[in-house]
C-alpha cells in the first residue's frame, strides 16, 4: 500500500519481499473469504484497537472502511457486507484483487524484488540476502513492513527484533492474539469430539457476552467466538494464572424455562434423554456439560439449568504464537512519530502488525495494515520534502 501511495506519486520505489511470492499471508486471509473490513458505524469501528486505538485513529481516519472498499472497487473487486457486518470481495478470493493491485504497482514503475531478505543494518545501509548473494541498499528513505511472529511459515518470523532493539528501539513482547486455547480434556472427549463445533451458543467474558459459535479441537477451543474473547482470556492468564470462558449452552431458553421444562423429566429417565427434552441439548454441547461438569447428572433442576446456563470452561494456556492469526507487540507506539518514522532511526519507517497494536477479526486487522501502510507513505513523502 505504502510502494502505491509513493509510486502514484512519482516516487522511484521498490519492494524487497523475503518469499517467493508477494503477499503470501494476504493470500491465506483469502482462503476463507478474504474478510477485508467491517461496515459497522465507524465511530464504533476505531474502538476495536484497544489501547491504540487513538494513535491508529488518524492513520484510519484517512483511510476508512470505505475507502478501502472504494479502492478494492477501484481495482475491480466489488465487495458486500455479511449479515454480521463483515465485508467480503463478491467472488470470496483474495487472488484476483492480489493480481491487479500487482499490475497496478508495475505500471506505476514500482519494483518488486522476490527473495530478498533483509538481514540487518550495514553503517548507513540495509543488508539483503538475495539469488544473487548479499547486497546493501542506501534507499532515501526506507519502510518496513515485516509483519509480527504469527505464521512465520509465510515470512512474518520476526527475526528483524533483536536488530532494531540494537538500534535503540523498544519493542513489547510479541503475544498470541485472536488465537485458540489449551483445554485439558479427557482423551475419551477428545478422541470423540476433537473437530466438532459448538454452535448456536452465547460465550461470556470481561470483554461481554457475544453469540456465535467455536470448535473442540484436540488441544482445546478455537474458532471466531473464542477469538472474539483472546486478548481478555489471555491477559487474565497472564496476570492470575487461570482464566475460563463462560458457555450458554442454550442461549434460546431462560433460566427458569430451563427449570421448568427440566423439572417436568421423568427422574428415572437416562441424562441424555434429560438434556434432549429438557434442554435441547444432545452431541457435542451435552458431552461438553459432561465433560467440564461430571456432577451435573445427579444434580437437581435448577443447578443444572445453571451449569447449562453458565458452563464455566477453564482455559491452560493460549496456543503457541506461530498458530494466531494475529499477535499484540511490537515496536512500541511511542518509538514512532506521529508519521510512523522510528524516532531512533530518522528516515525508517514502520508500518502493520510489526507494530504493537491489536484487533480482534472482522477486518480490522487488514484495515489498520493498510490504513498505516498508507499513513507511512505520506510521512515518508514528508520526509523526502523536507531533507531533500
Amino acid at each position: 500500500m505504502a510502494a502505491e501511495v509513493l509510486s502514484a506519486k512519482g516516487h522511484a520505489v521498490t519492494v524487497y519481499e523475503a518469499m517467493p511470492t508477494a503477499a503470501r499471508k494476504f493470500l491465506l486471509a483469502g482462503k476463507s473469504g478474504l474478510n477485508i473490513t467491517h461496515a459497522e458505524e465507524y465511530h464504533r469501528f476505531v474502538t476495536r484497537f484497544g489501547s491504540a486505538a487513538d494513535r491508529l485513529r488518524p492513520a484510519l481516519d484517512a483511510f476508512t472502511p470505505d475507502d478501502l472498499r472504494a479502492w478494492a472497487a477501484g481495482l475491480g473487486t466489488e465487495t458486500f457486507v455479511g449479515s454480521s457486518g463483515r465485508v467480503f470481495p463478491k467472488t470470496m478470493k483474495a487472488s484476483p484483487l492480489l493480481r491487479a493491485w500487482l499490475r497496478r504497482l508495475e505500471a506505476q514503475g514500482a519494483g518488486l524484488l522476490t527473495r530478498h531478505r533483509w538481514t540487518g543494518f550495514h553503517d548507513d545501509g540495509y543488508i539483503f540476502e538475495t539469488p544473487e548473494g548479499r547486497k546493501i541498499v542506501r534507499p532515501a528513505a526506507a519502510l518496513l513492513a515485516l509483519g509480527g511472529a504469527s505464521w512465520p511459515r509465510l515470512g512474518s518470523d520476526a527475526a528483524w527484533v533483536p536488530w532494531l532493539g540494537a538500534k535503540g528501539v523498544t519493542v513489547s513482547d510479541f503475544r498470541p492474539a485472536n488465537c485458540g486455547f489449551d483445554v485439558a480434556w479427557s482423551e475419551g472427549f477428545r478422541n470423540r469430539f476433537a473437530g466438532e463445533p459448538l454452535k448456536s451458543v452465547i460465550a461470556s467474558s470481561e470483554a461481554g457476552a457475544f453469540p456465535g459459535e467455536f470448535v473442540v479441537s484436540r488441544h482445546g477451543i478455537e474458532g471466531s467466538l473464542v477469538y472474539a474473547h483472546a486478548a481478555t482470556l489471555r491477559d487474565r492468564l497472564e496476570r492470575e494464572g487461570k482464566a475460563e470462558l463462560i458457555v450458554d449452552l442454550a442461549p434460546g431458553r431462560s433460566f427458569a424455562r430451563l427449570v421448568r421444562d427440566l423439572a417436568r423429566q421423568d427422574g428415572k429417565a437416562s441424562f441424555s434423554n434429560r438434556l434432549r427434552k429438557g434442554a435441547g441439548l444432545s452431541g457435542a454441547k451435552a458431552a461438553l456439560l459432561r465433560e467440564i461438569a461430571p456432577q451435573a447428572a445427579k444434580a437437581g433442576p435448577e443447578s443444572l439449568a445453571a451449569e447449562i446456563k453458565a458452563l464455566a470452561i477453564p482455559l491452560e494456556r493460549p496456543r503457541p504464537i506461530a498458530e494466531a492469526i494475529s499477535v499484540a507487540g511490537g515496536i512500541h507506539l511511542d518509538a514512532v512519530d506521529d508519521h510512523f518514522m522510528l524516532k531512533a532511526l530518522p528516515g525508517l519507517f514502520a508500518a502493520g502488525e510489526m507494530l504493537d497494536w491489536e484487533a480482534p477479526t472482522g477486518g480490522y486487522l487488514l484495515t489498520a495494515c493498510l490504513a498505516t501502510g498508507c499513513a507511512a507513505a505520506q510521512g515518508i513523502e514528508a520526509w523526502l520534502a523536507a531533507t531533500l
